[in-house]
């Protein structure tokens, strides 16, 4: 007997019930699906609403002015629908420049090379007195309190003020060794412990540049090794510990306090030859080393009398190139400068204005860097730095930066003009005043509001597409058996017929596009709305004349733009405005809070990609059919496995049968 055919005949016809159960299954998975598509539309249409709540998608401004050579401006969506005049610029505002005293090469046919370590360079106020030691810089997250801590990593701190610098999310503050810290102090003790005057806000950046007496790092040395290579870098070897026992670099020779040599060091290649001892396996060694270094300090003033100071710390292997972008890219706000022709240095603020009319604004100090080198003392020649004055609307002022702000309007001044000299009464460009003419830019308003539009649109158009796509119930979902019998393209051209329709009169998309239709059509009832505007059509929105559209708006160009410009502020509320009612809300609140419903209908109905099945209607019902499947499984193997004892018993008593008869016939025959 083929009992393996028979039981699967059998259990073709035991597996229908199954087979149903999970084209249900796949049928809800489907339905979730577009659920959760569904969802996705409705979401881009929630964040392009919850844009146009912002007051600068109406106040577009457009600034002109009557003459863009003096003065030209922009403005923000706070600036007022007004004009303003200047009548008069009699001053830009310009930065402040520190030249130095001379040139800095040793001489015209030996100029420096900014590219090159500045140890290398010829400079005619002489070398540059070197300190030794390690420069080193670490950045410490802080921990909501008034202390934080260096890792020294056995390193000893150098504790002079004039070589560290510290700051807080790029704020510098001031370095104490003794003493109480105050505002804008930190005091640092010998084993590396900061202190501020008050809690460092948690997750604030502690930035520190320190030296210290020498580098200590540590390498491997691997067993059976003949000699040492150094990893060092830009420093200089000054001893080595092995074993415990410190060697002392004299000449090119190791050696410790006893006169015991450990090897040759070759400074050109890092290495330690002719090593007096064996590595008998993988041994540490503490490597020490120093390198030249100096530092200066540079200050400078700014809004407020706010005093900017910051320290800057070099090697001997930096270039100025280097140390002049340390300089550019800090935030004390100057900008140092070598031009090589001239063979001299500038130190220019990055802002224009007077910050300090009683005396110097960028203050160098006395360091051998800045005084000897670069020549910068007390004699160098400054232009200190100029406020623009001008007159507007009659009233003489003045700013910082000819670039500034009233009322949401950004002016700048690009020259003088109507300047009246205070001795002879000659004027210097004498000009018209300028007027500077706030106005909505209408394009830009109807292209947002046009925006917002469309995507209303595609909304509606992939909604009701999905409630009237027939549902061809001709093709349920394939079952295993059948999936294996098709190519790849016709389960693809199958599943496509599946699962059309699946939302077809749904009761909530059905209910959301009504309830949108409604809120768009009511008038705004709002005091800031001006009645002949209080409406979508009374703008020029309306809806489209086919109905098979279901719904979607369509825009008189003409007629928008002309209530943008005739009333922005009713346009602006029509669409933006707040209320504690449905009438009083702007269309934008309305369908912002409408959609945000339909969305947790959505998401009760169908869960999103984070939830689990147990957290949404259709979820739990999969819930349900897996138990269902789970436990029809079972009964299958049951019956199953019945149906391979009965046909395996009814064999054996068709084959003892067979023996029987077998065996009569035989005694018959004898």
């Amino acid at each position: 007997m083929d009992i393996d055919s028979m039981v699967k005949q059998l259990m073709t016809a035991e597996k229908i019930p199954l087979d149903k159960m999970k084209q249900q299954k796949q049928v809800l998975e489907w339905q979730r699906d577009d659920y959760r598509t569904i969802n996705s539309a409705f979401l881009d249409f929630q964040t392009a609403l919850s844009n146009m709540k912002y007051t600068t998608q109406y106040r577009v401004r457009n600034v002109t002015s009557s003459n863009d050579n003096y003065v030209t401006a922009t403005g923000s969506s706070v600036a007022s629908l007004s004009s303003s005049t200047i009548q008069s610029v009699s001053q830009l505002a310009t930065a402040a420049t520190k030249k130095n005293n001379g040139t800095i090469s040793a001489s015209p046919s030996n100029k420096i090379d900014a590219t090159k370590s500045l140890e290398s360079q010829n400079f005619a106020g002489g070398s540059i007195t070197w300190k030794t030691g390690s420069v080193e810089t670490q950045s410490i997250t802080a921990q909501g309190t008034n202390t934080a801590k260096l890792d020294l990593k056995g390193e000893t701190l150098n504790l002079d003020p004039n070589y560290m610098n510290i700051e807080v999310n790029g704020k510098n503050y001031k370095v104490i060794t003794s003493g109480t810290a105050a505002d804008n102090e930190v005091l640092v003790d010998s084993d590396g412990n900061l202190t501020f005057n008050s809690n460092v806000p948690a997750g604030s950046i502690i930035k520190v540049d320190y030296t210290t007496q020498e580098n200590i790092t540590q390498q491997t040395v691997n067993k059976d090794a003949t000699e040492i290579q150094l990893n060092l870098g830009k420093y200089t070897l000054s001893s080595v510990k092995v074993n415990g026992t410190d060697y002392t670099l004299d000449g090119d020779t190791l050696k410790d306090a006893s006169g015991n040599i450990l090897g040759t060091y070759d400074s050109a290649t890092g290495k330690i030859t002719n090593l007096n001892t064996t590595f008998t396996e993988d041994t540490t060694i503490e490597v020490h080393s120093t390198q030249n270094y100096s530092a200066f300090n540079l200050k400078t003033y700014g809004a407020n009398n706010q005093v900017n100071t910051k320290t800057f710390l070099f090697t001997g292997s930096d270039s100025l190139n280097t140390v002049m972008n340390q300089v550019n890219n800090s935030k004390v706000g100057v900008t140092m400068f070598y031009d090589s022709f001239s063979d001299k240095v500038t130190l220019t603020r990055t802002e224009t204005g007077d910050f300090n009319s009683s005396g110097s604004e960028i203050i160098t100090d006395d360091s051998d860097f800045l005084k000897t080198i670069l020549q910068f003392d007390d004699s160098s020649q400054e232009i200190g730095g100029t406020n623009a004055k001008f007159t507007i609307n009659g009233l003489e002022t003045e700013r910082n930066s000819n670039t500034f702000t009233i009322n949401g309007v950004t002016y700048t001044l690009k020259q003088t003009f109507n300047v009246t000299d205070p001795n002879t009464g000659e004027v210097t460009n004498p000009s018209a005043p300028v007027t500077l003419s706030v106005s909505n830019d209408t394009d830009k308003v109807f292209n947002n509001i046009k925006d917002l539009v469309d995507k209303y649109n595609t909304l509606i158009d992939t909604v009701n597409k999905k409630l009237t796509e027939e549902r061809d119930r001709d093709y349920p979902p394939l079952t295993d058996d059948q999936r294996e019998q098709l190519s790849d393209t016709q389960q693809e051209q199958w599943d496509a017929k599946a699962k059309s329709g699946l939302l077809r009169g749904d009761t909530i998309l059905s209910s959301a596009l009504t309830q949108m239709r409604t809120l768009i059509y009511q008038p705004v009832q709002n005091p800031n709305i001006s009645s002949s505007y209080n409406q979508l059509a009374t703008i020029g929105i309306t809806t489209t004349a086919n109905f098979m559209d279901g719904g979607k708006l369509q825009i008189n160009e003409d007629k928008l733009k002309a209530a943008i410009e005739a009333d922005p502020t009713s346009v602006e509320n029509l669409f933006r405005g707040t209320g504690d009612t449905v009438s009083s809300k702007g269309i934008v609140q309305r369908l912002y809070d409408n959609v945000t419903s339909v969305m947790n209908q959505l998401k009760e109905k169908a869960g999103n990609s984070y939830s689990t099945n147990n957290q949404f209607v259709i979820g739990r019902s999969l819930n349900d059919l897996n138990n269902q499947i789970k436990s029809f499984n079972d009964r299958l193997t049951q019956i199953e496995n019945r149906y391979y004892s009965q046909f395996t018993a009814m064999e054996q008593a068709i084959q003892q049968s067979n023996t029987q008869a077998s065996y009569i016939q035989q005694m018959f025959a004898s």
